[in-house]
Order: structure tokens, then sequence, then C-alpha cells
């Protein structure tokens, strides 16, 4: 892909390469002083949709670990829906003709 400059490109055009296709970033870094090395960093980041990273194999265990707990979360809620809530709050109490005992 060749950089080009039209008039009509726009950040959302940029946003789109970006997300479709991704781009790999890597930078080694060494902080000297007095020409002593000091400090190296290797830096490695992929930018990408998350459908492009799963195409590329990245991320695939953090995918499937997301994927397992709201499979879960969802299995929970289905089960709760019939269950009473637990609440802390006792009903008022009521006599059987449905009035108050207070009142």
């Amino acid at each position: 892909m060749r950089p080009t400059r039209r008039d009509d490109d726009a950040v959302v055009d940029l946003l789109d390469v970006l997300l479709t296709e991704g781009v790999m970033i890597q930078a080694d870094l060494i902080v000297t002083v007095a020409d002593i090395p000091l400090l190296g960093v290797q830096l490695r980041a992929a930018l990408a949709g998350m459908e492009t990273m799963h195409e590329y194999g990245l991320l695939t265990d953090w995918d499937e670990k997301t994927r397992e707990r709201a499979r879960r979360r969802e299995e929970t809620l289905r089960g709760s829906r019939g269950a009473r809530p637990n609440s802390s709050a006792r009903p008022t109490p009521t006599t059987p003709s449905g009035d108050d005992e207070a009142g």
C-alpha cells in the first residue's frame, strides 16, 4: 500500500484501514549516558480490529476466555430469572383481607 494524499481523505478512512488491515509497530530504544548503555526497551505493538487480530492468531486466548465468561454469565442470569430475588428488606405484613396490620 503506497501512501497517497487526496482532498477527500478523512480520519474515517484511516480508521477503516487500521481496523481492517492493521498496523505493526516495532521499536528498539537504548538510553545511554556518556556512551554507556543504561536502559534498553523493545516495543512490539499490533493495532487492528478484533476480527483482524483473530485472523492473524493474536489475542485468541483472551478472546476465548472472554467469550467463556460471557457464556457463564448468561447461563447464570438465565438460571436466576425464575428464582426469587435475595433481598434483606422484609415485606410489609398484611391480614388475610389484604389490609395492612399497622393501619
